[in-house]
């Protein structure tokens, strides 16, 4: 193993930090990584290797076993890492996730398709005239918004407040100020809507996360925490997708056309798209919680154990050509999702949007096409997380008919 590497090696923004993560993976699966700063941290980039501490219960989510000098600045700062089961290791993991399991099998998400439908054929009907949108801000984040809102219940009055919270407590750039600060208002707005939905239980996820507090499987901070995870979750990373997703396709216009030609080709394309650029370029905490080996590389107990997602969905060991966007690529089984126990829970609901999104935009805007050249295209560097774009400006051409 080499020296330690800095992060910007292999995770800086452009459009492919995919190279940089090849050379380092070629020499050794694990390597030395300098973030945090001052601690013991680790990066897995292979894909085999990743997919293996997916599932090793060696690491832990939990922030409890975080280094005292992070744990109590995180505990702090963010509602985010407290209380919800993406920070949280069996049995306590089970206990938090079992509530809300039922709300996100995809049998339940598919009775959720006509409506998604209507809200994407909304969003493309308000499209200005002009004929040049930002696919971001016009379709991509407030569609997964208003889905994971009317899903939760939330007023439709309120679900402005969300965009700004979710930006700022998934780690946009902000102060820790800032960051305590909506981690505040949240808690504050969900505290008073929680009580007021007390006397108007209704049949939605909010109220099934309400009796699950009321009968003694969440805490108050972890049903606040819970529902904070599902709308950052259900948000952001659904946003990422569908905008990574259509500048892949309208770089590879013989893809493209593939997709128009046989809409069924579509379910296949989203599994490529999360491959080959997904929204989550790493996963969420990993805390060595004793001695251990990675990749025949040592562990110490206590070390961060950051997992790229996105070099991992490059392996040439796991697909052939990985640097080619195929949206035929069969079999294709990449870890954008996760793997093991803490496997997103949101994936049915994330792939339903995914699917209607592009399938309506292509057969509603046949002239869709990037109002800015390829190299132009921005990408999010306040995020260690995510993956995603800061705008997509697009000229919409013709707008066909629902």
């Amino acid at each position: 193993m080499s020296d330690i590497i800095p992060t910007e090696f292999f995770t800086s923004p452009g459009p492919s930090p995919h190279a940089n993560a090849a050379e380092l993976r070629s020499r050794c699966p694990v390597h030395r990584i300098d973030v945090p700063p001052g601690a013991q941290a680790y990066a897995v980039l292979s894909n085999k290797v990743v997919e293996e501490a997916l599932g090793d219960s060696r690491l832990s989510k939990q922030v409890e076993n975080l280094p005292a000098e992070f744990r109590d600045k995180a505990v702090d700062n963010s509602l985010l890492v407290v209380g919800n089961l993406g920070f949280a290791d069996p049995p306590r993991h089970t206990r938090l996730k079992e509530p809300i399991r039922r709300a996100f099998l995809p049998g339940t998400v598919a009775r959720l398709a006509s409506r998604i439908d209507d809200i994407v054929n909304d969003l493309i009907d308000a499209f200005p005239e002009s004929g040049e949108i930002d696919l971001l801000s016009a379709f991509a984040l407030p569609l997964p918004l208003t889905v994971i809102c009317e899903y939760l219940g939330i007023p439709v009055e309120d679900r402005p407040l969300f965009q700004e919270w979710s930006y700022v407590l998934s780690q946009g750039p902000c102060t820790d100020g800032e960051l305590k600060a909506a981690s505040e208002e949240f808690s504050d707005y969900f505290t008073k809507l929680v009580a007021e939905r007390r006397t108007d239980l209704r049949d939605d996820l909010l109220s099934a996360i309400i009796r699950a507090r009321d009968e003694g499987v969440y805490s108050e901070q972890e049903l606040l925490s819970t529902l904070l995870l599902l709308i950052i979750a259900g948000h952001k990373t659904v946003a990422n997708m569908i905008g990574n997703g259509t500048a892949l396709l309208l770089r590879h216009p013989e893809q493209l056309d593939m997709l128009r030609a046989d809409p069924a080709l579509i379910p296949p394309a989203i599994e490529e798209i999360l491959r080959y650029e997904g929204s989550a370029a790493w996963a969420s905490l990993r805390i060595a919680g004793e001695d251990m080996q990675l990749g025949g590389v040592d562990i110490p107990k206590g070390s961060f154990v950051h997992l790229s997602l996105s070099s991992a969905g490059h392996d040439p060991a796991t697909y052939d050509d990985p640097e080619t966007f195929d949206v035929t690529r069969s079999p294709n089984r990449h870890l954008s999702f996760g793997h093991g126990a803490h496997f997103c829970i949101g994936a049915p609901l994330a792939r339903l949007q995914g699917q209607i999104a592009f399938s309506t935009l292509l057969r509603r805007l046949p002239q869709l096409a990037l109002a800015v050249p390829p190299e132009e295209i921005a990408w999010l560097s306040d995020s260690s997380l995510s993956r995603g774009l800061e705008a997509l400006p697009l000229r919409v051409g013709e707008r066909l008919p629902r």
